[in-house]
């Protein structure tokens, strides 16, 4: 049997301010950094040792996946980074508080912000600084690749050929592999691996640091999947990201 876990990233500073976040760098918070260890313990007492592990190329990805991999030993693993795992990039809506913005333009259209399959938030102007082609990091990246907002369905379009190209062919040789990445990204391979129709995909909340397990065949026939941990702390966690974009009592 060989598996991919998909890890979301522990809390950053931006989840703990309910603030839309998309390609903003922000950090961890402390709660974050437990997360993350509480997700490598998990992982070694249940025997993973991962083959490689891939990553985005923001810090608050890659730091939870450096605490996980100190917590399993595993810190000498390849690491791979590409753009195309960032989260979903929220376009002017990047920094806003979304219960604050829930009650200017109300839940349902918050809603189709954050989980629609085809609707993206207004997009930054081509001079913003919150434009990615103005961060270094993205230099090689070709300038018509970069988002300046996006919906899932242009999330989905970024994320599946790095998929399927990269890291799901590297099954063929590994046992297990790792992606540490964001909500939405690890959404949309979600959506891809299990068929979810457009408007199902909606309802999936991923919660912080829970990992998610995929079990595949030799055949590479996915033939499982399921969440490390207590089934009803996960469901608690769910509610609690479902209910970000809800208007404060």
């Amino acid at each position: 049997m060989k598996s991919i876990v998909l890890l979301r990233h522990g809390e950053s500073t931006w989840n703990k301010e309910n603030h839309f976040t998309g390609w903003t760098d922000v950090d961890l918070t402390d709660k974050g950094v437990e997360e993350a260890i509480k997700a490598g313990n998990l992982l070694k007492e249940k025997g993973y040792v991962f083959d490689k592990a891939y990553t985005s190329y923001l810090k608050r990805a890659v730091k939870t996946l450096n605490v996980v991999l100190d917590r399993m030993d595993l810190d000498w693993i390849p690491v791979e980074k590409n753009w195309r795992l960032n989260e979903k990039h929220y376009g002017n809506l990047q920094g806003l508080n979304k219960a604050e913005t829930a009650e200017k333009y109300g839940e349902e259209q918050v809603m189709i912000w954050r989980r629609s399959y085809e609707v993206a938030p207004l997009p930054l102007d081509v001079n913003d600084p919150r434009n990615p082609r103005l961060n270094i990091r993205y230099k090689n990246v070709p300038d018509q690749e970069l988002p300046r907002t996006e919906s899932l369905k242009d999330t989905v379009d970024r994320i599946l050929p790095y998929w399927k190209e990269t890291i799901f062919p590297n099954l063929q040789t590994a046992g297990q592999l790792l992606v540490a990445a964001h909500g939405n990204s690890l959404r949309g391979i979600i959506k891809y691996l299990k068929n979810i129709s457009n408007e199902e995909i909606v309802h999936l909340n991923l919660p912080t640091a829970v990992p998610y397990v995929f079990e595949f065949d030799d055949n590479l026939q996915l033939v499982n999947d399921y969440f490390l941990g207590d089934p009803k702390e996960i469901k608690k966690l769910m509610d609690a990201v479902a209910n970000q974009g809800k208007k404060q009592e």
